[in-house]
């Protein structure tokens, strides 16, 4: 037998103020949320809020000092993507089950977000399977590339 229509939108209404209240807790949260990350090579650390943007820049024991400007920026890439991916995997895992509570009644293949569509390569990112990213590789061209140069000077 079917439920009473006024059950069903007791149970509408229920379910629409859990997530509204999972909402605005997860906004909260969001409004002071920040990672921070530090490069590879320890001299650079930045730090992002929950939109990804940069909130501070630091470097650290002056080793930018006796950098090439390529490491330099690399360095700073580095820590700025790997904190924007820390970021954005604490975003998906706040508002995943906030989606997929309001998504209530959806095809199954629809339920949440494209969290991939969303964020790119910033969540492939922060899969455990750390192989090398398209941050590290690029660093270690820009290394190689540096080492070269230095060579080349070297023997002029």
């Amino acid at each position: 037998m079917s439920q009473p229509m006024e059950d069903r939108v007791a149970q509408a209404m229920a379910h629409l103020k859990a997530a509204e209240a999972a909402a605005a807790s997860a906004r909260a949260e969001l409004d002071t949320a920040s990672a921070i990350a530090r490069s590879a090579d320890r001299s650079v650390r930045v730090s992002v809020g929950a939109k990804g943007e940069l909130t501070s820049l630091e470097f650290l024991d002056g080793k930018y000092r006796t950098m090439a400007a390529a490491q330099l920026s690399a360095a700073v890439l580095e820590a700025a993507n790997t904190a924007r991916a820390e970021m954005a995997r604490r975003v998906v895992d706040l508002l995943d089950p906030i989606t997929r509570m309001t998504a209530r009644g959806a095809a199954p293949e629809r339920m949440g977000v494209d969290w991939e569509a969303v964020f790119g390569s910033l969540i492939a990112e922060t899969s455990e399977a750390k192989g090398p990213t398209a941050m590290s590789r690029l660093r270690d061209e820009i290394v190689e590339d540096d080492e070269d140069d230095k060579g080349r000077q070297g023997g002029a």
